[in-house]
């Protein structure tokens, strides 16, 4: 569930290598616009971009994918990044944080999606935000996680249009939390059909679901835990990147962000409390066949008794010989008396409440 990405003993600081099964193709993309007006477009290198690019205008380029490390590096000497956070764009194993630079704040995010057979899939999203320039990078090539964000631009909705690239950045940051309530309702509804068959029959197959779902919740928490930090930072800017009306939006997104975390503890005291059900539920059944199989064997143990001692054939004429084993009804003297002392064995252990 947690990811690794390490470079050997001894790399140097801000070495550049794509992240292992990354893809080639790259597609780099600018929307640029204002109040009146927006443009978006494709472009195939960065010279060609640089050609639209327009200070004058709020300025998105997204880079989707990690497979080309030079155009990270052009872009990098472009807005002048720092190598160091570049490096971290290409940790896709980061952990979500946010560091200001001179200029730009540097803002490692994740996305959250369902897999399958519960499974979780995090992707790594990156943020470079300017005073008049945004520049974003994913980790999944094949997944466009802005393509809604880009709709409203579009669109012109909301205030995006007529805010700058920190508006912009709330918008995406905001996306990527609201990633994480579906598949928190995914986990929740889990969590009560584990329940359910704890409570009717405890399987294996339950606890393994148990134990999936605590991996997700540990990962879940992972991932959104330090969006607080993101926020709480970005709420008390004091460099000018992010405007005084966008910090009351970035509260309401810690807001979210706290509810998050506070579902996701109580589903994992839910969790534990489930698995303490579990483990009391297998112990209470243990004991219920435990105890069925000792008053069975009770149960038998006079009729052993009884029977071991008339088996022993001493059939003699000796005095001292048992003078049952010559009755005419000693064969159903045997059954009566053996039925007698069963039927008292549990007329006395219902009145102890044994059974």
């Amino acid at each position: 569930m947690i990811r690794f990405n390490y470079k050997p003993a001894g790399t140097p600081p801000a070495t550049l290598l794509p992240p292992e099964g990354a893809r080639d193709s790259v597609v780099l993309r600018l929307v640029k616009f204002d109040a009146e007006t927006f443009f978006e477009e494709t472009f195939e290198s960065f010279e060609a971009l640089l050609q639209q690019f327009d200070p004058a205008k709020v300025n998105w380029i997204d880079i989707d994918g990690l497979g080309d490390v030079k155009l990270l590096q052009e872009v990098a000497a472009y807005f002048q990044l720092h190598p160091l956070a570049i490096e971290d764009v290409l940790n896709t194993a980061q952990r979500p944080k946010i560091e200001h630079f001179d200029g730009h704040y540097f803002i490692a995010s994740a996305m959250v999606y369902p897999g399958d057979e519960e499974d979780l899939l995090l992707e790594q999203v990156s943020l470079f935000v300017g005073s008049k320039f945004l520049v974003t990078v994913q980790e999944d090539g094949g997944r466009d996680v802005f393509e809604k964000i880009r709709s409203r631009l579009r669109l012109g909705h909301g205030l995006v249009r007529r805010s700058g690239p920190d508006y912009l950045s709330y918008s995406l940051l905001d996306a990527a939390v609201d990633s994480i309530f579906p598949v928190l309702e995914t986990v929740g509804d889990s969590i009560e059909e584990v329940e359910e068959d704890l409570l009717e029959k405890p399987r294996r197959q339950s606890l393994r679901r148990l134990y999936e779902t605590k991996r997700l919740l540990l990962a879940l928490r992972r991932a959104a835990w330090p969006h607080r930090e993101i926020f709480n930072t970005l709420m008390r800017d004091e460099s000018g990147l992010v405007a005084r009306d966008t910090q009351i939006f970035l509260r309401d997104c810690y807001d979210h962000t706290t509810q998050i975390i506070d579902i996701i503890e109580s589903y994992r005291d839910l969790a534990a409390g489930l698995m303490d059900l579990y483990l009391s539920s297998v112990g209470f059944r243990t004991n219920e066949i435990i105890r069925v199989l000792t008053i069975v064997s009770v149960l038998f143990m006079p009729l052993t008794f009884l029977a071991g001692i008339y088996g022993m054939n001493f059939n003699t004429s000796h005095p001292w010989n048992m003078p049952e084993l010559n009755w005419p009804l000693g064969y159903l003297f045997f059954w009566i008396v053996s039925f007698v002392i069963v039927v008292g064995m549990l007329l006395l252990f219902k009145r102890r409440h044994w059974l």
